[in-house]
């Protein structure tokens, strides 16, 4: 389909992308702040330049989206002073979920095991979990999922013979993401944007929707699909609308899923702002070594699933010619070295430091300390934002019922936590949030405030709703102080000493 106009945001408060286009546009820099930057790039003093300082938000020139796997806020942070975390009366926790298996009433226990089983999380596995809100059905859900499964990752699957969905961890098992809370700020009321499992979130992610599309090139040949969007390829084995094994992802095996919907990179490119999609595709940081340095990249073994990086398949990032974004980890560190990371960065692991169980806390623990630690060593730290979180809850109890947004969601509560030298110091936000709240971020920040609206953005699709402007979404620039002095890097070690065992 013809490529349709979109409305043009005008540039001088945003900060040009670091890429090939540069010297394009330095030729034509009549802005003081591309003419600054382009002078800089040259070595050439800006100090007489006339380009305003940056103010508010706009302090942030790097957003960093590091998303991990399949915990909730309860699983991690119940025990955090301050936050909305288990409910205790006395010392005692007052919640408890029934345990078909033994009659009783089974509370959350501390649970030093570093490897999980979680439950199985799909949209009907959301409602049962929150049962009309007395949010008694995790215990229930794990012992009904499907044990040995092939695919760790399918989310029919409960990944230990154990219920263990009332286990949570603490500070002793997890003292660097603590550490980052107690630090910078922790959200104890963000929420998946949607009642369902990882692909559904990773397309939030980056387009605040999860459709079925049937025709290329056509935003409006899509449906709203919470359950079952284009599979990737390469997800085995398939599973069918009743959330069974069998039945067919979009034809044949290996047929590639229809994206055609407007995601965010249209809005970026549009307006010339930078971004990158990083997978851990062959490596991943070594975290072999026991000292306080950050990890580096190493070979491994099995490859980012498709689940975690939808991209490729959305035909705005083929049509723009923008495939080359999606880059391999090793790039990022090495952008993070040099001070060239692009405006917005998304993070995508691989299963063995996803923290998707069974993989390892502590190997994704380890994995998201790398990252953050190459940040904070490099030139940006000084204008970015890291925004930490998990991508759906799997199946681990969490106390608070989501509230009702619109079909799709809000689902359960996950972690999250903002990085920055102008985050709050020692802050915890309260505020309702979702992974929406990235995208209006983004879009405030380098975008003037453009939204994914069918009616505003230039490429039309039936959305059902502009999740960036529901009125119970809360704002990310509350979690900034942008007048404070910047906070300094926090480097951590990549191994901690943890209480966490392998059994």
């Amino acid at each position: 389909m013809p490529r349709p106009l979109i409305p043009q945001v005008s540039h001088s408060r945003f900060r040009p992308p670091l890429t090939a286009t540069r010297s394009r546009l330095c030729a034509a820099a009549a802005l003081p702040l591309i003419a600054s930057i382009c002078l800089a790039a040259h070595g050439q003093s800006s100090v007489q330049s006339s380009a305003p300082i940056p103010e508010g938000i706009h302090k942030i020139r790097h957003v960093i989206l590091i998303m991990q796997e399949n915990r909730s806020f309860d699983s991690y942070f119940g025990t955090f002073p301050g936050a909305d975390g288990l409910p205790t009366k006395d010392g005692a926790f007052t919640v408890c979920n029934p345990d078909p298996k033994t009659g009783s009433c089974m509370s959350p226990y501390h649970d030093t095991n570093d490897s999980n089983g979680g439950g199985p999380h799909m949209a009907k596995d959301t409602l049962a979990d929150i049962d009309n809100g007395r949010m008694d059905g995790f215990v229930i859900r794990a012992e009904s999922g499907n044990k040995g499964c092939v695919n760790s990752t399918n989310p029919v699957c409960t990944n230990s013979v154990t219920a263990d969905a009332m286990g949570y961890h603490n500070q002793l098992d997890i003292p660097n993401y603590w550490a980052y809370a107690r630090t910078f700020v922790l959200q104890d009321h963000m929420f998946e944007p949607n009642a369902s499992w990882s692909l559904p979130s990773h397309l939030f992610e980056i387009s605040a929707w999860s459709a079925y599309c049937t025709t290329h090139d056509d935003p409006m040949s899509c449906v709203n699909e919470l359950n079952l969007p284009g599979m990737p390829p390469d997800f085995p084995p398939a599973f069918n609308k009743s959330g069974q094994f069998g039945g067919e992802r979009n034809g044949a095996a290996g047929t590639k899923p229809i994206y055609a919907w407007t995601d965010v990179t249209y809005l970026l490119h549009a307006h010339r702002v930078s971004w990158g999609y990083y997978v851990m595709k062959g490596a991943e940081p070594g975290c072999e070594q026991k000292d306080d340095k950050p990890c580096t990249p190493q070979k491994q073994g099995p490859h980012t699933p498709g689940i975690w990086n939808p991209l490729p398949y959305f035909d705005t990032v083929k049509d723009d010619g923008e495939l080359s974004r999606i880059q391999p980890l090793e790039n990022f560190y090495t952008q993070a070295r040099e001070g060239t990371l692009p405006s917005v960065s998304w993070i995508a692991p691989s299963g063995e430091v996803s923290e998707h169980p069974p993989s390892l806390v502590s190997a994704g623990q380890s994995w998201v300390t790398g990252l953050i630690n190459a940040v904070m060593q490099g030139p940006d730290w000084k204008d970015s934002a890291i925004f930490l979180t998990w991508d759906d809850w799997g199946g681990f109890y969490d106390h608070v019922k989501p509230p009702v947004v619109d079909e799709n969601g809000y689902g359960l509560r996950v972690p999250a936590m903002v990085i920055s030298p102008y985050a709050k110091p020692h802050f915890i936000d309260h505020q309702t949030l979702s992974f929406d709240a990235y995208l209006k971020f983004i879009e405030d920040d380098f975008l003037g405030g453009l939204r994914l609206n069918p009616k505003t953005d230039g490429r039309p699709d039936p959305r059902p709703t502009v999740r960036e402007d529901v009125p119970i979404l809360g704002d990310l620039t509350n979690d900034f102080d942008f007048d404070q002095k910047p906070l300094p890097a926090l480097v951590l070690p990549a191994h901690p000493v943890t209480d966490l065992v392998t059994r």
